[in-house]
């Protein structure tokens, strides 16, 4: 190994020996120097950021090159190397009055101005999440405050954007969708196999990004980019080395992390780890008793035993753990031509389902054991992007990527000897070639992406006390079963004018599914397979109008698309108290119409507001509803009389509502942002839609100089009310407050935050704060678990 490691310094060392010439970024005002600036050329293949003392190498560009500079708090500037050098090298940055990142990725998978793309599109940069140091993937998308996150268990988080959630949201990571054949209409927790502290930048696309993503991006996009193993830029090489050691004490949380950057001329190559580990969670003091854990199950030799619990705040067999390992080699033999070998890897430990910990049935706990096994998620993607500047492209970028995921379910009652464990595994195959094509003022991109999912499903008994094992119904059919797509799209971006610009863009989907019954001996279904091929047309057309210099009005209509899966077509498992869903082999897919306006306006140097409304309206929705098994509407389930559902097409849906966020800058250092998001929806039955989120948003009071930012915040969550709440969520009495009718709902919350951080010196940076200052005991609607109370974090980061 030490040999492997020492040839690999010396390859990358031989490749990065070039003459020294070295910048420095400084404010324009204070003539301090800026960290994390992104530093780069026309085609980035030469990338990076300068160092804490504002710092950067550039003897790698070329004479001729443009060289950019990016921060998310200053102006952009783009200057040519004989600029540079009749500055000294010294590059002085303007502070920008507003935060706002001005360029994006998502919209069609090339860099775009913000200011010229019709879609609502928010970013993540690295710099916040570093100081906002979320424990998990999902709270990184929380701290957006445009994205309502569930949580079933300390374990999860699902996201949930304007009204939709799970398999109508899309995940991409560095290009490669991770929605698999198993995303499931019910809350789901695959985000959090991403490794929050090796993400480099995150942007979420607000509603159907079908032309270019294909199916399930209905609700919206969360497109995660992950950290760039960096080439030297100078005589040396690239080391970088970033490290991490953070503590909470909400659930005694103690992660490490460490990333290394290995950079030649050439070659490069980054590695990284963080491990996690959560203990039980502890929920606010203050607030609704019905929240409390006033009692808990233990398996006690051959019998469960019902236990009180001395502290009822905290809420016991929650805790966890995870480990992340992140490698990437990157090989650019020239300026035109770069090759990126990447691999991301999660596994997690046994995740309690703490919601149905909780649950009882007939005044008596349920469940003596709940938990999902290890969650674990490799990712292996290949990604090629060539600028040859031809007839028919300037650019191309091909990914090739292979996912394996792993989870299980594991179910015991109260009382019972009787283990039931379902196994599930998926194996995901991509290839997506992207194409971009500039031809006077409009900018052309296509692209064709083939998909195909393979999924095993496996369950059997198990007998804790002697260790048989015997037969028992998979969640997916036990054969073979079988999830392929294939795709083709091409838009346009054309500038009428300086201040008009016009996006569109068509795509096709073609997708199959096959499904194989071998045992059907459990439920006796009058079919042994199951058949669906769909095909799919969606498009998009929009326009920006630049109408002044300080304001820009956008509109955007779109449609988007979902195929059934293996999930919605084939699978059979309890869904709530009492009910059971059955496979339907009659599904069909679900389309989106989807319509934005917005409005953004710049006031006096001082004041930045951004206005988004929006409808979507979905048509042949699969939703839950009641059904029939063999002429029954009921069957006998695990042991339980068990009304029957099924995944149908069902008439339609309408999710509406808006979006606005404020920026308030008065004097430099200090700003004042806010974001509020209000959704509402219901079907053609007036029926609510089933992931419509309350009302909520979050504000912020920051201060920030070179060497300190201090930030006090406010999270605040409307009621939701009985009437407003899903039937799915009305049955789930365990985990509601009760109203004055003895009805379940969802009561308002809000919280007082703080955070703070301090640079000490060039390569140390030690952040702290305290969430939910006032310990107040809340559950996020559709959460079974209730959030944290009070909250201190500690945090030391290592730059080198």
């Amino acid at each position: 190994m030490r040999k492997i490691v020492l040839s690999l310094i010396i390859i990358i060392g031989v490749s990065g020996v070039l003459p020294a010439q070295t910048i420095k970024v400084i404010d324009s005002e204070d003539r301090k120097p800026i960290r994390d600036v992104a530093v780069f050329n026309e085609s980035k293949t030469r990338f990076g950021y300068t160092d804490l003392s504002g710092e950067f190498r550039i003897d790698a560009f070329r004479d001729n090159a443009m060289v950019h500079f990016q921060h998310p708090s200053y102006e952009n500037t783009v200057l040519s190397m004989d600029q540079l050098e009749e500055m000294d090298y010294s590059v002085i940055l303007r502070y920008k009055t507003f935060e706002i990142d001005e360029f994006v990725v998502s919209a069609n998978r090339w860099e775009q101005d913000r200011d010229e793309v019709p879609n609502k599109i928010t970013p993540i940069s690295k710099a916040t999440a570093e100081f906002a140091n979320p424990q998990t993937a999902a709270d990184l998308l929380g701290i957006s405050g445009e994205v309502y996150v569930q949580k079933s268990q300390l374990g999860g988080g699902s996201p949930m954007i304007r009204g939709f959630a799970t398999h109508r949201v899309l995940l991409v990571v560095d290009g490669v969708r991770m929605n698999n054949a198993i995303f499931r209409e019910g809350n789901l927790q695959n985000v959090i196999s991403l490794d929050a502290n090796m993400i480099a930048n995150t942007e979420i696309i607000f509603g159907p990004g079908a032309v270019v993503y294909g199916s399930d991006a209905i609700g919206g996009v969360m497109d995660f980019h992950s950290k760039k193993a960096l080439l030297s830029t100078g005589d040396k090489i690239n080391l970088k080395v970033n490290a991490l050691g953070r503590t909470s004490s909400a659930n005694n949380e103690r992660t490490g992390h460490v990333d290394i950057n290995l950079g030649g001329s050439k070659i490069a190559f980054m590695a990284g780890y963080t491990y996690s580990d959560f203990d039980d969670l502890r929920m606010g003091s203050r607030g609704n008793d019905e929240y409390i854990r006033n009692e808990y199950q233990v398996w006690e030799g051959s019998v469960d035993a019902v236990h009180p619990n001395t502290d009822p705040d905290i809420q016991l067999f929650s805790g966890y753990s995870q480990h992340n390992i992140t490698a990437k080699l990157r090989f650019q033999p020239t300026d035109k031509l770069s090759i990126h070998l990447i691999n991301h890897t999660g596994i997690s430990s046994d995740i309690p389902r703490y919601d149905r910990l909780i649950q009882y049935k007939d005044d008596v706990l349920k469940y003596g054991d709940w938990y999902y096994g290890p969650q674990e998620w490799m990712m292996n993607n290949l990604t090629v992007k060539w600028s040859p500047g031809n007839a028919f492209f300037d650019v191309m970028k091909a990914v090739a990527a292979r996912q394996d995921f792993a989870e299980s379910r594991h179910d015991r009652k109260l009382n019972s000897t009787m283990m039931r464990e379902r196994y599930e595994q998926v194996i995901a195959w991509s290839l997506g070639v992207d194409f971009e094509k500039e031809i006077d003022e409009k900018l052309l991109f296509y692209g064709l992406e083939a998909v195909t999912n393979d999924v095993n499903s496996t369950a059997e008994g198990r007998d804790i006390i002697t260790g048989e094992t015997y037969p028992e119904s998979s969640r997916y059919p036990d054969g073979d079963n079988r999830y392929n797509t294939l795709s083709a799209y091409a838009g346009m971006k054309y500038s009428l004018s300086d201040k008009f610009f016009i996006n569109g863009g068509l795509r096709y989907n073609y997708t199959t599914l096959h499904s194989d019954f071998i045992d059907n001996s459990f439920f006796n279904f009058p079919f042994d397979e199951i058949n669906i091929s769909n095909g799919a047309l969606t498009g998009s057309i929009g326009g920006v109008w630049q109408a002044g210099e300080k304001t820009k009005l956008s509109m955007n209509a779109s449609t988007g698309f979902r195929a059934p899966n293996i999930d919605d077509a084939a699978k059979v498992f309890d869904s709530e108290p009492g009910s059971v869903v059955v496979p339907n082999p009659d599904l069909s897919s679900e389309y989106a119409y989807n319509l934005d306006i917005g409005f953004t306006r710049d006031l006096f140097d001082m004041f930045h507001f951004e206005l988004t409304g929006f409808i979507t309206c979905l048509d042949n929705a699969m939703v839950r509803r009641e059904y029939s098994f063999d002429g029954n509407d009921s069957i006998l389930y695990q042991g339980e009389m068990s009304q029957v559902l099924a995944i149908v097409n069902a008439g339609s849906a309408t999710v509406y509502g808006g979006q606005m966020s404020l920026q308030f800058s008065p004097v430099r250092n200090f700003r004042i942002k806010s974001h509020l998001n209000l959704t509402r929806g219901r079907d053609n039955e007036g029926v609510p839609f089933r992931h419509v989120p309350p009302t909520y948003g979050i504000t912020h009071v920051i201060y920030e100089n070179k060497t300190i930012k201090i930030d006090l915040y406010a999270r605040y969550n409307g009621e939701m009310s009985y009437e407003d709440m899903a039937p799915s969520e009305v049955g789930k009495t365990h985990m509601y407050a009760t109203d004055g009718n003895g009805n379940p709902y969802s009561p308002s919350w809000h919280t007082f935050n703080l955070k703070a951080s301090y640079q000490m010196g060039n390569i140390a940076f030690i952040d702290a704060g305290v969430e939910n200052i006032f310990d107040q005991r809340y559950r996020p609607y559709a959460s079974g678990i209730a959030a944290p109370g009070r909250n201190f974090l500690l945090a030391l980061r290592l730059k080198i």
